[in-house]
């Protein structure tokens, strides 16, 4: 439950150029793992805050850490508070509750991209797009006493140009890592379900520099870093470029990835020797119908299998994200996908119902046939079935939902999937167990700040065992090790 806002508090005065940034509480679905929300910390309100100008004093909240509600006393003279269609309603209680008690509310995010009508009642202004370039203009502007009602930017800048994120202003026991790196801005497919494709949304794809993540990855001194990027893998040889700078650091790292970056099998070589231990691959649907109707640019789902070993003999494990509700789909698309799930031993999967952000063309779509059961957004999660499915009920989609995933994480799924080399198979049981089947010990973990104490003694663990592997593989050229996939098994994660 989010945070009680207490009507009745009064805050002392306004605090002059001082600025609070929230990231506000959304509920957590209980098929899936909690402590995927404690990963890693998001970089869009840390990256605003190294955008401050220097004369700010600015702070940031995390209301799902559970540590209570957003400071207000003082009351800051700016707050800003990112919006995401599933907690919407709780990012305009906060604006209403600040706004009453003197500060100047900043609305951003996707959500207010796609739906600024609704929005701006809620808002002293809104930024629409690019936030990093907004936040110091909103700022000039407040102290002028010049605020306009709504700014907008998209993302064409040089992405070069981005400070790097305010890493200071996290709490470093409440995440896995602190080092959420981004390297690339944008992606090479616009799948019609995907928020990428939302209209009005310009976001060209943009790298930084190499020299750059390197710098961030060596500065927060961690030794496992998670890319957020939408794909980190779109330009082939940017990724490889990547890859040899990170390589000397000897930490570990995962990533987003389409599944056509094991076109070059060289490149995912080149990740292995850099230290990716995990990549995270939308397959969406075991069905070449669906990804057509999706504009999804991938490999035949024929190829699937061939691909995964790819990554698998180089180290890297596969979490594979499934879409269920595509019109293809009928009710026996559960039992399909997780008896393939456990035949090609996928070390993890996760799941979404098909939802049609506000935007898209997949929402423009089902708005047009009449499909949409409402538009109650803190249910548009991917979690909840919110329109009418093509073959089956909405009820049947759920249950098959809530049923896929209790079938991948019980005890004797986990075990049939367990990996083919011994060696791996005790620290694949730790993430199986710690990370999908904890959620009453995680909430613990969060609320205690305990999380990175707990993960910390794994991750290094893997590290080292990933370092030694590594030295064999950098020992192999590439027809060697094709002869010999069972060597790099053992370097599973």
């Amino acid at each position: 439950m989010a945070p009680v806002l207490d009507p009745k508090s009064v805050a002392g005065g306004v605090a002059p150029r001082t600025a609070l940034l929230i990231n506000p509480f959304y509920p957590k679905d209980a098929h899936a793992s909690f402590g995927k929300h404690v990963l890693t910390p998001t970089l869009a309100l840390t990256s605003f805050a190294a955008a401050t100008p220097a004369s700010w004093k600015v702070e940031y909240w995390d209301e799902n850490l559970l540590h209570g509600r957003p400071p207000f006393d003082p009351m800051p003279e700016v707050v800003g508070i990112t919006v995401h269609l599933t907690f919407a309603k709780r990012a305009y209680e906060l604006a209403r509750w600040y706004r009453l008690r003197g500060s100047k509310v900043i609305l951003g995010g996707l959500h207010i991209l796609s739906c600024p009508d609704e929005a701006a009642p809620h808002a002293d202004a809104l930024a629409i797009g690019d936030g990093v370039q907004l936040w110091p203009r909103i700022l000039s502007d407040v102290e002028d006493g010049s605020l306009q009602s709504v700014y907008r930017v998209m993302y064409e800048d040089e992405y070069r140009e981005d400070p790097a994120p305010r890493r200071d202003l996290v709490r470093r026991r409440s995440f896995l890592t602190t080092t959420s790196l981004i390297a690339t801005r944008g992606c090479h497919n616009r799948c019609g379900f995907c928020f990428l494709s939302t209209a009005g949304l310009r976001m060209p794809y943009k790298v930084r520099d190499v020299s750059q993540i390197v710098a961030e990855f060596a500065r927060d001194k961690q030794p496992y870093a998670v890319f957020i990027d939408n794909n980190l893998g779109s330009r082939p040889e940017y990724l490889r470029a990547l890859c040899k700078g990170i390589r000397p650091l000897e930490k570990i790292w995962s990533a987003a990835v389409t599944l056509d970056v094991t076109d070059d099998p060289s490149i995912i070589r080149e990740m292995a020797l850099a230290g990716c231990t995990g990549v995270f691959i939308g397959f969406e649907s075991l069905s070449d119908s669906n990804l057509a109707s999706a504009r999804k640019r991938t490999p035949r789902t024929d190829d699937y299998a061939r691909r995964i070993r790819i990554l698998r003999d180089h180290g890297i494990q596969v979490n594979g994200s499934f879409v269920l509700g595509f019109d293809g789909d009928r009710r026996d698309v559960f039992a399909a996908t997780a008896e393939w799930i456990e035949e090609n031993r996928l070390e993890c999967a996760t799941f979404h119902i098909l939802t049609p952000y506000p935007g898209t063309p997949l929402f423009r779509q089902m708005e047009s046939e009449g499909r949409l059961l409402h538009k109650d957004w803190s249910r548009y999660d991917t979690a909840h079935v919110v329109f009418r499915p093509n073959h089956m009920t909405p009820e049947e989609l759920a249950q098959g939902y809530g049923w896929i995933y209790q079938r991948l994480f019980s005890h004797a799924s986990i075990w049939r999937r367990r990996p083919e080399e011994w060696q791996a198979v005790a620290p694949y049981l730790a993430m199986s167990y710690l990370y999908k089947r904890s959620n009453r010990f995680w909430r613990l973990l969060i609320k205690h700040n305990l999380v990175h104490a707990v993960w910390h003694p794994l991750v290094e663990w893997t590290r080292r065992r990933h370092l030694k592997f590594r030295a064999k593989l950098s020992m192999q050229d590439e027809p060697a090790l094709r002869r010999t996939p069972g060597i790099v098994v053992s370097a599973g994660v």
